[in-house]
C-alpha cells in the first residue's frame, strides 16, 4: 500500500459503513443500517458465525414487565452493585431502559427463546445467574442462549439482498486522511491481498481479547484486533485491567485454549460449590453464596483452591431434576468428558471470560475519531464498570448495536464531500510471539495480581518483542495481543488497589480513591500503551 491510498493489489471497494465483526453487536448494526438504507459492508476475520456469541449460554439480560417485583431500576441497581463503583450510571440507565424493545427487535427477526411452561400462553421462562436480585434472564435451548442469537442474525443477514458478508477478510488498520477523520477501512481478503474499503464510517464489534491467557472461554478469533485497531487511529481504551474470569469452566486437566463453559445457570437452578472434602464454602463468602458476582465466586474458587492443594472444585448439580433438558449444551461437555451431572460432581476451575473495557464509546458507539464507532464486548460505554453482571452482555450488544447506527445515520446526515485518499498505514508496530505473551498473562495477569508479577510479564513479553508491518490474520492478531497484553500490565500496575474483577494480592483493598477513577490507555509515537488517569463519569 502506498501514502496515497492506493492499494497494490488494485483492488478497492466502497461503502456507507464498514462493520467489523459478525456477533450480536455487528450483525443487529448491519440490519438496521440496511433498514436505514445504507450502503453498508460486513468484514469478518473467520466463518461468519465463529465469535463469541454463539458461545454465550445463560441467557439475555433484560427486564420484561412480568416478573413480580423486577423493574429496570432494580437491573439498574444490580448492574452498579457488580461494577463495583465504575460504571457510567448513566450509560447502565439507557442501556438496561432500551433493553425491551432491542429483545423485541431480535424476536421480530426469527429469535426463539425458551417458553415458561408454567406461566401462561406467551410467556418466557427466566432464571437467575450471579449478581441478579431477580429471574430476569431469559434463555434459548436452554444453555443454548447465544447459538440461537447468532443463528437468527445470520440467517436474517443472509436473507438482505446487497448486505456483503465477507468472511476470512482480516482489518489491517483504520484508514484515516490528513485530518484524522475515517475514511475506510484497510483489509487483507481472504486470499491474503491487501485492499481498501472506503466509507465514511467504520464500525468495530470485533468482542473482547480472551485468547490473551492460555486457558479462556473465547474461541481462537477473540484476540482483541478491534481495540488495537482503535488505538492506532487515535482513540483511546479504559478499564482494560478488568478481565472477567468466568467462575466455572469445565476442568478435565491442563490445557490451552477454549474450554467448556458451565453456565453460571446451573448455580441460578440450585447447584453448589464445593471443595475436595465436600464442603460447600461460598456461604461464608458472601450473602448471596454460589449466586454472588463473577469476581468474588472466582476469587473464592481460586483461594479455596489454594488453601486444599487442588486444581478445581466442584459443582454440585444432582439436586437439579431434568439436567440434560435444562442445560444441553453442558451435559454434551460433561458426556464428553465422562461425567454423568445427575450423580457425579462436576470438576470445575475458572477462566478468563470477558473484557469489561475496552474502546472508549459512548452509548451511541461514538469514539474519539471522527467517523469510527464500537459496540459490544469492544467497547468500554461504561455499563460494566470493574465487573460484567451476568448476561449484560448480549443485552449491550443489542442495543449498543442499535444505537450505533442511529448515530451514524446521524452523523452522515445532509450533503457530503466526497472522501480524500488516505495517509499511509501506520508504521511497524510491536509484535511478540503470543505463546509468550499468553504464558505470561496467565501466569501475572490473572486472579490475583502483584507488582513483581506484572513487572516480570511485561519484561517477558518486552524480550520477545520485534517491530513488524501486519500483512495478515496471524500478524494482525499477534499485533493485537502484544497491544493488548502490554496495555493490560501497565494498567493493571497503575492501580493500585483490589476493586472487582481486579485483584491485587499486594494492595487486597479496595480504595476509594480510585472510587470513580477509569485509567485511560492510548499509544505513545512508538506504537506503545501509555496510561493516564481520566475521571470518566462515575455513579454519581
Amino acid at each position: 500500500m502506498t501514502a496515497s491510498g492506493r492499494t497494490s493489489s488494485g483492488w478497492e471497494a466502497g461503502a456507507d459503513l464498514v462493520v467489523v465483526g459478525s456477533g450480536v453487536a455487528g450483525l443487529t448494526a448491519a440490519l438496521d443500517a440496511v433498514a436505514a438504507g445504507l450502503r453498508v459492508v460486513v468484514v469478518t476475520k473467520d466463518e461468519v458465525d465463529a465469535g463469541s456469541t454463539r458461545w454465550a449460554q445463560g441467557g439475555i439480560a433484560v427486564v420484561l414487565g412480568d416478573v413480580p417485583g423486577d423493574d429496570t431500576d432494580r437491573h439498574v441497581a444490580d448492574t452498579l452493585a457488580a461494577g463495583a463503583g465504575l460504571n457510567d450510571a448513566r450509560a447502565v440507565a439507557a442501556i438496561v431502559e432500551a433493553g425491551p424493545a432491542a429483545f423485541a427487535h431480535l424476536r421480530a427477526r426469527g429469535a426463539v427463546f425458551d417458553a415458561d411452561p408454567s406461566g401462561g400462553p406467551g410467556r418466557l421462562a427466566r432464571t437467575r445467574e450471579g449478581g441478579h436480585t431477580a429471574f430476569r434472564v431469559v434463555p434459548a435451548g436452554g444453555d443454548a442462549t447465544g447459538a440461537e442469537v447468532e443463528r437468527a442474525l445470520v440467517a436474517a443477514a443472509r436473507g438482505v439482498a446487497g448486505l456483503p458478508l465477507l468472511a476470512g477478510h482480516v482489518g489491517l488498520d483504520v484508514a484515516l486522511d490528513a485530518t484524522g477523520r475515517v475514511v475506510g477501512l484497510w483489509v487483507a481478503d481472504d486470499h491474503g491481498r491487501p485492499g481498501l474499503l472506503r466509507a465514511p464510517a467504520v464500525l468495530l464489534a470485533t468482542g473482547g481479547y480472551g485468547q490473551l491467557f492460555a486457558s479462556t472461554t473465547n474461541p481462537a478469533a477473540v484476540t482483541g484486533d478491534g481495540i488495537a485497531l482503535a488505538l492506532r487511529a487515535g482513540a483511546t481504551a479504559a478499564d482494560l485491567e478488568f478481565v472477567q474470569f468466568h467462575p466455572t469452566v469445565l476442568y478435565t486437566g491442563p490445557a490451552v485454549g477454549r474450554r467448556p463453559l458451565v453456565t453460571e445457570a446451573v448455580r441460578g437452578e440450585g447447584a453448589v460449590l464445593r471443595d475436595r472434602a465436600g464442603v460447600r464454602f461460598m456461604t461464608d463468602v458472601h450473602p448471596l453464596a454460589d449466586l454472588a458476582p463473577r469476581d468474588v465466586v472466582a476469587a473464592a474458587i481460586t483461594r479455596r483452591m489454594a488453601q486444599t492443594g487442588t486444581d478445581c472444585v466442584w459443582l454440585d448439580a444432582t439436586s437439579i431434576d431434568g439436567f440434560a433438558a435444562r442445560f444441553p449444551t453442558v451435559s454434551a461437555s460433561c458426556r464428553d468428558a465422562g461425567i454423568d451431572p445427575c450423580v457425579d460432581l462436576i470438576p470445575v476451575t475458572p477462566a478468563a471470560h470477558y473484557a469489561c473495557g475496552g474502546v472508549v464509546a459512548d452509548v451511541d458507539g461514538r469514539t474519539a475519531v471522527p467517523g469510527l464507532y464500537a459496540a459490544g464486548e469492544v467497547a468500554r460505554t461504561g455499563l460494566h464498570g470493574a465487573n460484567r453482571l451476568a448476561s449484560n452482555s448480549l443485552l449491550e450488544g443489542l442495543v449498543v448495536g442499535g444505537r450505533a447506527v442511529a448515530a451514524v445515520v446521524a452523523d452522515l446526515a445532509g450533503p457530503r464531500a466526497a472522501l480524500t485518499d488516505p495517509v499511509a498505514r501506520p508504521a511497524a508496530v510491536p509484535v511478540a510471539d503470543r505463546r509468550v505473551v499468553q504464558r505470561a498473562m496467565s501466569a501475572s495477569a490473572g486472579i490475583g495480581r502483584d507488582a513483581a508479577g506484572l513487572a516480570a510479564a511485561s519484561d517477558a513479553i518486552e524480550s520477545v518483542t520485534v517491530r513488524a508491518l501486519p500483512v495478515d490474520r496471524a500478524d494482525v492478531e499477534d499485533a493485537a495481543l502484544t497491544l493488548l497484553g502490554q496495555a493490560v500490565l501497565a494498567a493493571a500496575g497503575t492501580r493500585r488497589e483490589t476493586r472487582g474483577c481486579h485483584v491485587r494480592t499486594d494492595f487486597p483493598d479496595r480504595d476509594d480513591v480510585w472510587q470513580r477513577e477509569s485509567l485511560v490507555v492510548a499509544l505513545d509515537g512508538d506504537g506503545r500503551p501509555v496510561v493516564g488517569g481520566g475521571v470518566l463519569a462515575g455513579v454519581a
